[in-house]
């Protein structure tokens, strides 16, 4: 028999191969497969936990774990079929010894007889059951590693999303920036020269009278007409454009929404026009908003005309109010930034034809419109937009194609409880405000200048008048009764209309001051809002309405002093 020496004694070849199966943890086994008999290994058998083996191959088998034992039978019938050399398993055994389940691997060499049947198999039985729990793990790691990864994943993609927003609202405000510099900058001129042109149309209808009965007075006043047409839509265009780029002067109030609208419905129904009915639902318990009461005015006035426009057969207009929270999950969707809080909500909603999805993305842009040419100049909506987003507010469209059209825009609640009720306008045939105070006109302007000094010697003011800053306060220091300061916001010289106004109210603290301006930016407007205290005429103005704002300036309480801005 070949034995070994080991260096302390000798060890045979059988004792050998014992120890190696327990060191590799493998065992040996034989199986006649004609006769059914089997022979194992001890190493074997206390893999398979067998308590007593008598030898017979099924006794083997039943060790086999219940749910693979099938699957084990089949791939030994189908090698012995097949004529397979080798076959190659893993199963799992019930070890009744150690109870818990061991993964074995089983790699089998079948040996057959001259008719090509299987008739002797060797094979050796090897414990992987660390390799299994150690696979088992490295499987929960990755599970956990690709949830961690798709957690991370889907962190990314909140900010990609965050930072796609962001990048979209600066593009936001950087295209109003564009528009609010290029009408900026043309705005102040071009409202000094609309101001005189308007004042040349009011002199000659003041003239009219006079020329009752000549030849030429009916051509005159059409004529006149015509030209007050083109000013007002001038104006109005101008308008529309410096609410776009939220530079429109604006003194927000607490406002009863309920009672506004319901004023305004009463002219819309004229409005609209008889195709078209309009219902009100007001919710009850409505909190005031803050807000510009004649801009929005204007924001209802204006998506009501959309409203008549998109429905040429008729249709239904339903103007709704509520109160309403937007939280922090609405919030966090809308690109521009918007706080969560208390909204008051006002919706208007059409019966029309709808808007398609990729006109819907460019409805508030300036100058985009989808009516035939002459029909709109595409500045309705923005200046809604432009009006809410300066009102610190929110506006959203929602639209079907064939079912309608819903605008709704969300004013922030007023923290004021005193709600102001909207002022109604004065009657174009009221009578022309007078006075015999001395007023003080500082425009740098000449043609505006004298007209300006032209109308108010008219109502009856006693007029001075300056082209500059400098002008003026050596004019105050000269001239001792000025009753009422009369100045252009937007100057030359590296002063302006606010710091004249402080300047000349340290040498006069009684005087009164009327700004006037055709676009202001930073000196009497922050925010969006008027300084407190600010009285303010936005150009171009009429002789009417100067003078009933100068009248209505001199006959009101002495505000303090007006501050330097911060």
């Amino acid at each position: 028999m070949d034995t070994s020496d080991t260096g302390r004694g000798t060890t045979t070849a059988a004792e050998l191969l014992e120890l190696t199966q327990e060191v590799g943890r493998f065992g040996v086994f034989e199986w006649n497969a004609r006769q059914g008999w089997a022979r194992l290994s001890r190493a074997f058998i206390t893999l398979h936990g067998v308590d007593c083996f008598e030898g017979a191959y099924e006794s083997w088998l039943s060790c086999v774990f219940r749910e693979d034992r099938p699957r084990i039978s089949h791939l030994i019938q189908r090698a012995f079929a097949e004529g397979v050399r080798e076959i190659q398993a893993e199963f799992r055994v019930a070890n009744a010894v150690q109870g818990p389940l061991k993964w074995v691997e089983a790699r089998h060499l079948i040996f057959y007889g001259v008719d090509g049947r299987a008739e002797r198999v060797i094979g050796v039985n090897v414990d992987i059951t660390e390799r299994k729990q150690a696979t088992v793990q490295l499987r929960a790691f990755a599970e956990t590693l690709e949830e961690a990864v798709s957690v991370r994943t889907r962190e990314l993609e909140a900010q990609n999303e965050a930072r796609q927003k962001a990048e979209e609202a600066l593009r936001q405000a950087q295209k109003m920036e564009a528009v609010g510099q290029l009408t900026g900058g043309i705005a102040h001129d071009f409202n000094n020269l609309l101001t005189v042109v308007l004042g040349g149309l009011d002199i000659i209808g003041r003239q009219l009278p006079a020329l009752v009965g000549s030849p030429g007075a009916a051509r005159i006043s059409h004529g006149r007409e015509m030209s007050l047409k083109g000013v007002h839509r001038a104006v109005n265009l101008t308008s529309r454009l410096l609410a776009f780029s939220r530079q429109q002067p604006l003194a927000p109030r607490a406002l009863d929404i309920n009672r506004l609208v319901a004023e305004s419905c009463e002219f819309l129904i004229r409005t609209l026009g008889e195709a078209v009915s309009l219902e009100t639902v007001l919710a009850a318990g409505l909190w005031p908003a803050h807000a510009d009461a004649q801009e929005l005015e204007n924001a209802i006035l204006n998506l009501a005309v959309n409203a008549r426009d998109a429905m040429p057969r008729g249709g239904k207009l339903t103007v709704e109010t509520a109160n309403c929270y937007l939280d922090e999950a609405y919030v966090a969707g809308i690109a521009e930034p918007v706080a969560r809080g208390q909204y008051v909500l006002i919706a208007m909603t059409d019966t029309g034809v709808g808007i398609e999805k990729a006109v819907l993305e460019r409805v508030f842009d300036p100058f985009f419109t989808t009516k035939e040419v002459g029909k709109g100049t595409g500045l309705g909506l923005s200046q809604v937009y432009g009006f809410v987003r300066q009102s610190s507010g929110h506006v959203r469209i929602y639209s079907e194609i064939g079912e309608g059209t819903s605008v709704k825009i969300y004013l922030p609640r007023s923290p004021d409880a005193n709600v102001t009720l909207v002022e109604s306008k004065p009657s174009t045939e009221s009578a022309t405000a007078i006075g015999l105070e001395t007023v003080l006109v500082v425009e740098d302007d000449d043609a505006l200048r004298a007209y300006t000094v032209e109308i108010l010697g008219e109502l009856g003011y006693v007029v001075v008048e300056a082209s500059n800053s400098a002008t003026a306060l050596e004019v105050l220091d000269r001239v001792q009764e000025v009753d009422l300061l009369f100045t252009d916001v937007v100057m030359p010289g590296g002063s302006n209309g606010r710091q004249l106004a402080t300047e000349a109210q340290k040498r006069r603290a009684d005087l009164r001051v009327l700004f006037t301006t055709g676009y202001s930016r930073n000196a009497i407007v922050h925010h969006g809002r008027l300084d407190e205290g600010v009285q303010l005429i936005s150009k171009p103005f009429t002789i009417q309405g100067l003078g009933q704002k100068i009248r209505e300036v001199l006959d009101a309480p002495a505000p303090p002093p007006l501050n330097k801005p911060t």
